[in-house]
């Protein structure tokens, strides 16, 4: 079956099998930021944005992205470059590996709410799964990201 939609901004039209989950269909298209975790919806590894609010592509079938926008964080590099390295300088990116789905998480969490407290970014982050950094460091990036933009 075919579908269309916006991938990162630019229109793409595919054939997709009935039961093709879209995190393998995005890995088809080149979005590799998008992970395999868990598959049960549970570690917010294979985040994606669908018509701007965050989705989990281990549990949306690629027929229900027709018609949607979707963007990965390949289309997103600008808008993530600002508050990254404010993640980093916590030492929070020990692997790597839960990256991308932390910072799809927080771009989702500033465009919604602009100036979060702690426990707004805590409840966004939460579906988000770190076996190295404890959390801690994500939540003080983030705080020092926004106080960098205060002052």
């Amino acid at each position: 079956m075919d579908i269309k939609l916006t991938l990162n901004g630019r229109p793409l039209t595919a054939s997709v099998t009935p039961d093709c989950v879209l995190l393998d269909f995005l890995r088809e298209h080149g979005c590799y930021s998008v992970k395999r975790g868990c598959d049960t919806s549970n570690c917010g590894l294979c985040t994606v944005l669908m018509d701007g609010k965050p989705v989990l592509s281990c549990s949306v079938l690629a027929v229900r992205a027709d018609g949607h926008s979707i963007q990965t964080l390949e289309g997103l590099q600008e808008e993530a470059k600002d508050f990254v390295g404010f993640i980093a300088d916590q030492g929070s990116d020990q692997c790597g590996f839960c990256n991308p789905g932390f910072v799809m998480n927080t771009i989702a969490l500033l465009r919604e709410i602009p100036d979060p407290t702690d426990d707004e970014i805590r409840a966004y982050l939460a579906g988000n799964l770190c076996r190295c950094s404890g959390y801690d460091g994500q939540l003080r990036g983030i705080r020092n990201y926004l106080n960098s933009r205060k002052g």
